[in-house]
């Protein structure tokens, strides 16, 4: 099954290449100032990696903070139990 997966992935990867060096290669016959395009285009494309990687960290930071908090009161619930346990047993009434 691992095999199909990743001969699927080298499949899309393989198209997604091919697109963008016949499209690129199409667009510099087309075009007399592709220098410019290009590197405009890449300074974008830059920028929206960057600000995709912001937006990750984000959420991920949410998600981090959000699991931590059920855990710890998950934890302070069970605690609580065990220590209505451990009271229930004893007594404050007995003498030593």
């Amino acid at each position: 099954m691992k095999f199909v997966y990743a001969l699927m992935l080298s499949a899309l990867m393989t198209a997604g290449v091919w697109a963008q060096s016949s499209s690129s290669s199409t667009q510099s016959t087309t075009t007399t100032t592709t220098t410019t395009d290009n590197n405009q285009g890449a300074g974008q494309d830059m920028k929206d990696a960057a600000h995709a990687t912001g937006r990750a960290a984000k959420k991920t930071g949410h998600a981090v903070k959000k699991t931590t908090k059920k855990v710890v009161h998950k934890g302070a619930r069970k605690t609580e139990q065990g220590a209505d346990k451990i009271g229930d047993k004893t007594s404050d009434n007995n003498p030593k």
